[in-house]
């Protein structure tokens, strides 16, 4: 069996971190059907799937390697949003803290020397930047409409609610993709 590091740790404490972005998504994505904006709820139902396989690819990674790995509890997410604005503000500064928390792994797997962990973390990093990236334009886009929801809709649903694309380089998801 796998001695258990502090990397270990943080990684493990990343299981509840995705599948709280996951579980904030949602919230989002409901907050958007509540008020009619059908793109902006299945742009955000998607992510909270992706959030969820983040959280199983690490599981799979525990299993892989022969740790014991443990579901956490998570909070419960903010259901009250201001306007249409709040939740897309919410979801950026929450992929910055997911950024940060996948950049606070890699340094701890390089520090513990754990070049396996290391390894595994480099696709997390890859994709923080490209959700990073997405939230800010959304969160830009969402601005320049002004208020115009269906600017903002038709955007949405041109630029980013086309089919998704399989990454071979992801790593494996515990019980598979769903």
């Amino acid at each position: 069996m796998t001695e258990f590091t502090k990397f270990h740790q943080l990684l493990h404490d990343q299981i509840g971190n995705e599948f709280y972005a996951s579980q904030q998504y949602i919230a989002v994505a409901t907050y958007y059907d509540n008020h009619d904006m059908p793109q902006l709820a299945k742009l955000f139902y998607r992510q909270a799937v992706e959030e969820r396989t983040h959280a199983m690819m690490i599981v799979q990674y525990f299993l892989d390697r022969d740790m014991d790995v443990e579901i956490p509890g998570i909070p419960a997410p903010n259901n009250k949003f201001e306007d249409y604005k709040a939740p897309i503000n919410l979801a950026l500064e929450q992929e910055k803290t997911v950024t940060q928390q996948v950049v606070d792994l890699a340094k701890s797997a390089r520090d513990t020397g754990d070049y396996l962990g290391e390894q595994f973390v480099q696709w997390f990093i890859k994709e923080q930047v490209e959700e990073v990236a997405i939230m800010t334009t959304l969160q830009t886009i969402a601005e320049r409409c002004k208020g115009n929801l269906f600017d903002l809709e038709n955007f949405v649903e041109r630029e980013f609610n086309g089919p998704a694309a399989d990454d071979p380089t992801a790593p494996p998801v515990a019980g598979g993709n769903i």
